[in-house]
C-alpha cells in the first residue's frame, strides 16, 4: 500500500485558469517581496530623517564671514541686512506669485506632490537624468535648510523623508514663512526681506505685484537672473510669473498689464553697500562669481582670502588724509594695490581715496598712460629676446625689438591697451591699469612666472567642509635669465620707480621686490594737469614711506 499526501486546496477561485494561476503566484509573491522593500527603505529613511533638528528649519540663514590672510575676521560679507519676518508682513501678492510659480496645491498635498512626482519620475527615467525635481515648497525648503544639494536617489529619498517630518512639525503658514526667510535669491541674499532691502531698499511688505514677481522669478536662477547682473533676464522671469498669477486665477489680464507696466524700482548701483570697502566689495564681485559657477546658495560661509587686514586698514586711513608739503586738490584720486609675486594674493586693494565718496575702483578701472612706467616692461621684453639695453634710452632699446613685437610682448606680461603704434609707444604711450602693472611687476619679481592675481582662496561651508579651493593658473611670459635681468636694473634704485607723465595728468610709483609688489596710481578721473613733476614725484615718494 503507497501513501500520497492529500491534495492542497487552491489559493484561487475556480474561475481562474489553471494556466494563469503559476505566474499570478510569482507577481503576488514578488509584490509581497517589493513591499516588504518597499517598507525597510520607508524605515531606513525616516530612521535617518529622525537625526535632523527640526528647529534648523526656522532658523536664520548664518552669515557669511571674511577671513584674511593671518586667520583674523576681516568682516561679513553677506547678510547686513537680513531679518526673519512673519507671516503677516508678506504681502499677499508675494504668496500668490510663489504659489503659482511654484507650488500651486501647497495648501492641499502633505508636503510631497505625488502627481507631480510621479510625472517627473517618468520624465527623468525617459531623459535617463534628473532633469525633472518635481520639488514643492516643503521640500525645497528641507533642501535649502539641510544644504543637500546633490543629485541622486539617496538625497531625494532623505528629502522626501524629511520633508514629511517638517510637515508634521510645523504648519503651512509657517513653512510658507520660512521657506521665503531662507531660500536665495541672489547678490548674497537670504531671504526676501534681505532681497527686498538689497534690490529694492524697502521691506518686503511695501512691495508691488510685479516686484514680488520679480523676486520670486529669481528663485529657479538666482545667480542666472539677479536683476544686478541680468536686468533683462530678471524682467522675463518676472512676466513668466506674472502670466502664470493669471493663468492661476491671482490677478487680471488688466491688473498683470499694470504690473508689467509699472517701473522697476530698483536700487542704483551707488547706493548698494555703502558701508563697504573697496577690498570687500572685490570680494564680494569674486566670490558671487565663484558661487555662480559652482551653484553654492547655502550661508554660513567662511571666505578664505589674501587680504592682510592691518595693511589694508592703514592704507584706507592713509588714503583720506592730506600729504605734508603736498597741497591735494579737490577730486584728486590715488589708487594702491600690492601683492604677493609669489602666490599671486592681493594684500592690499584701494580703487581710490575713499570709498564713501566715490565707489568707482580705479585699481581695474582706470585705464590711463604709462609714460615712463612702462621702460622697465619694455627692458623686461628686449632681454627676453636677447636684445641689449640701453639705459636711459627707451626708443633705441624699442626700435631693437619693433611695436608689433613690443605690442605682442607686453600683452604677454598682462597689458591689454590700447597701443600707441608708433614709436611714441616705446616713451609709454600705452593706457593701462594699476592692477594689470603689478601683475606685469610680478612676472618680473617671479621669475618670469605669472600668476593670476586673486584675492579669493577657499570656501568653507557651515560644517567646515571644503566647497572652492583655488589652483591659480601659471604661466611663463618671461623666461627666467629676462626675469632675473629686469629685477636687477629695478633693483638698482631699490626696486623703485616714482615717475608721471610727460602731460603730468598722470603719475606712477612702484615697488618691486621678490616677495612684495606695491603699484600706486595718481590722477584725476577726468585727466587733467595735477602740478608740476617734482609736486607728484614728491606726493608718491611721501606716500611710499608711508605705505612702508
Amino acid at each position: 500500500m503507497s501513501w500520497k499526501p492529500a491534495n492542497r486546496p487552491s489559493r484561487f477561485p475556480k474561475w481562474v485558469p489553471m494556466r494563469l494561476r503559476g505566474p499570478i503566484g510569482w507577481v503576488i509573491k514578488c509584490g509581497f517581496v517589493a513591499t516588504l522593500l518597499l517598507l525597510a527603505v520607508a524605515m531606513f529613511y525616516f530612521y535617518k530623517a529622525q537625526k535632523f533638528d527640526m528647529a534648523g528649519v526656522a532658523k536664520m540663514p548664518e552669515r557669511s564671514l571674511i577671513i584674511d590672510r593671518n586667520g583674523s575676521a576681516y568682516g561679513y560679507v553677506h547678510g547686513e541686512r537680513r531679518r526673519l519676518i512673519t507671516r503677516d508682513e508678506i504681502p499677499e501678492a508675494m504668496v500668490e506669485a510663489l504659489l503659482a510659480r511654484e507650488d500651486l496645491r501647497f495648501y492641499n498635498h502633505s508636503g510631497v506632490d505625488i502627481r507631480g512626482l510621479a510625472r517627473a519620475t517618468l520624465r527623468n527615467l525617459k531623459d535617463r537624468s534628473f532633469t525633472q525635481g518635481a520639488s514643492t515648497l516643503t521640500m525645497q525648503l528641507a533642501r535649502n535648510s539641510y544644504n543637500m544639494r546633490a543629485k541622486s536617489l539617496h538625497r531625494k529619498f532623505l528629502e522626501i523623508a524629511l520633508t514629511l517630518r517638517v510637515e508634521s512639525h510645523y504648519s503651512k503658514d509657517e513653512i510658507l514663512t520660512s521657506y521665503l526667510n531662507r531660500i536665495y535669491f541672489g547678490a548674497g541674499c537670504h531671504g526676501v526681506e534681505e532681497a527686498a532691502q538689497t534690490y529694492f531698499a524697502r521691506s518686503v511688505s511695501d512691495l508691488n505685484a510685479g516686484e514680488c514677481a520679480l523676486l520670486v522669478g529669481i528663485i529657479r536662477g538666482p545667480h542666472i537672473f539677479s536683476p544686478f547682473r541680468n536686468i533683462e533676464g530678471a524682467k522675463v522671469q518676472r512676466d513668466e510669473v506674472l502670466e502664470r498669477m493669471v493663468t492661476c486665477g491671482f490677478l487680471t489680464e488688466d491688473e498683470k498689464d499694470n504690473a508689467v507696466d509699472t517701473p522697476i524700482r530698483l536700487l542704483q548701483e551707488k547706493e548698494r553697500n555703502q558701508n563697504s570697502s573697496y577690498a570687500r566689495e572685490r570680494i564680494r564681485r569674486q566670490l558671487q562669481i565663484i558661487l555662480d559657477g559652482n551653484d553654492i546658495r547655502s550661508g554660513g560661509l567662511k571666505i578664505y582670502t589674501t587680504i592682510d587686514q592691518e595693511m589694508q586698514h592703514a592704507t584706507e586711513e592713509l588714503m583720506k588724509k592730506e600729504i605734508t608739503g603736498v597741497k591735494v586738490t579737490e577730486g584728486l584720486q590715488s589708487a594702491v594695490i600690492k601683492v604677493d609675486p609669489k602666490t599671486g594674493g592681493i594684500m592690499v586693494l584701494c580703487g581710490g581715496r575713499d570709498y564713501e565718496e566715490s565707489v568707482f575702483n580705479r585699481v581695474y578701472l582706470a585705464k590711463r598712460d604709462l609714460g615712463p612706467m612702462y621702460t622697465p616692461f619694455l627692458e623686461a621684453v628686449a632681454l627676453e629676446r636677447s636684445k641689449v639695453v640701453v639705459v636711459g634710452k627707451p626708443v633705441q632699446t624699442g626700435r631693437q625689438l619693433g611695436v608689433e613685437e613690443s605690442i605682442r610682448l607686453s600683452k604677454r606680461l598682462g597689458f591689454s591697451g590700447p597701443f600707441q603704434k608708433t614709436e611714441d609707444l616705446y616713451r609709454g604711450s600705452v593706457a593701462a591699469s594699476p592692477i594689470e602693472v603689478a601683475r606685469a611687476a610680478s612676472v618680473i619679481a617671479n621669475e618670469g612666472r605669472g600668476i593670476d592675481l586673486h584675492l579669493i582662496t577657499k570656501i568653507t561651508g557651515q560644517n567646515g567642509e571644503v566647497i572652492y579651493e583655488l589652483s591659480p593658473a601659471s604661466r611663463q611670459p618671461l623666461s627666467r635669465g629676462a626675469a632675473s635681468e629686469a629685477l636687477k636694473n629695478l633693483q638698482s634704485n631699490k626696486g623703485e620707480l616714482v615717475t608721471c607723465t610727460s602731460s603730468c595728468r598722470d603719475g606712477w610709483a612702484m615697488v618691486v621686490a621678490e616677495n612684495e609688489v606695491t603699484v600706486i596710481w595718481l590722477g584725476y578721473d577726468k585727466p587733467k594737469k595735477i602740478g608740476s613733476s617734482s609736486v607728484i614725484k614728491r606726493y608718491l615718494k611721501n606716500l611710499l614711506e608711508m605705505l612702508d
